[in-house]
């Protein structure tokens, strides 16, 4: 297949994936400084057009960009699942949901490299993007990686395991969480700013010399005021618009 631009780029050094990289080269590292990373994080569910938009065609920036050198990243695989009586996960957008959730969640278990769990997550990704989401076990044949290491996960216990740890941590942000795609840099979340995620990366790191590919960023972000009303979308407006964007 015609992979994305992005993957082209970074073929110099790099943990493959069956000729899917995501990684950069030793070249493409662009902090001459020590200077802590910044924290990237995004709070995702699996069959929601709006994560799986930003998975596929913003996150890879980080990767096209050369950032990933200055950032830790971190995918978290719950959304707005809930938790009911003993320990049972409803979904947002029903079963198959809670499947994905709990794959995506093996994925980042079984293959802890993020190169490799973040390229099997594109996959499935693209697949919900274009609606072909039942044949994501695809991924497994178009990136030549073992089946059977996730079959196992989360058709035990472990994947039940990793779920409720996802359930946890996004159950402990805060502020809480109000919608999908939740992304967060340094702890801080961007509200509906999420898309601009780059320039607020560029902002918290603090190492010298400056990211090339921040010098094109302007380093002006909105005031992230929680109580701002423009910023907020409650959990039952974010249901409306993604059940009627995305049904299961």
């Amino acid at each position: 297949m015609a992979y994305p631009r992005f993957l082209s780029l970074l073929l110099l050094s790099c943990v493959l994936i069956s000729g899917s990289v995501f990684c950069h080269s030793s070249a493409a590292r662009v902090s001459s400084s020590p200077a802590p990373k910044v924290s990237l994080a995004l709070y995702y569910e699996s069959l929601c057009p709006y994560s799986a938009n930003f998975i596929v065609n913003y996150l890879p920036k980080v990767f096209e960009l050369g950032l990933i050198s200055i950032i830790d990243l971190e995918v978290v695989p719950y959304g707005n699942a809930k938790l009911q009586g003993d320990n049972n996960i409803v979904c947002q957008h029903g079963p198959f949901e809670c499947l994905l959730n709990t794959v995506e969640a093996c994925a980042i278990d079984v293959w802890p490299d993020l190169n490799t769990h973040f390229a099997f997550i594109y996959c499935v990704e693209r697949l919900v993007m274009e609606r072909k989401y039942p044949e994501w076990e695809s991924c497994f044949k178009e990136l030549k990686v073992d089946s059977e290491p996730i079959s196992e996960c989360y058709n035990s216990a472990r994947g039940k395991e990793l779920e409720l740890y996802y359930a946890d941590k996004t159950g402990s942000l805060q502020p809480p969480h109000k919608y999908v795609p939740w992304v967060v840099v340094d702890n801080q979340p961007l509200y509906e700013d999420y898309e601009n995620f780059i320039t607020y990366v560029c902002k918290a790191y603090k190492g010298n010399p400056e990211p090339q590919a921040c010098k094109s960023q302007v380093h002006q972000v909105i005031s992230l005021n929680k109580a701002s009303p423009t910023l907020e979308v409650s959990y039952a407006e974010e249901t409306t618009r993604t059940s009627a964007s995305y049904s299961s």
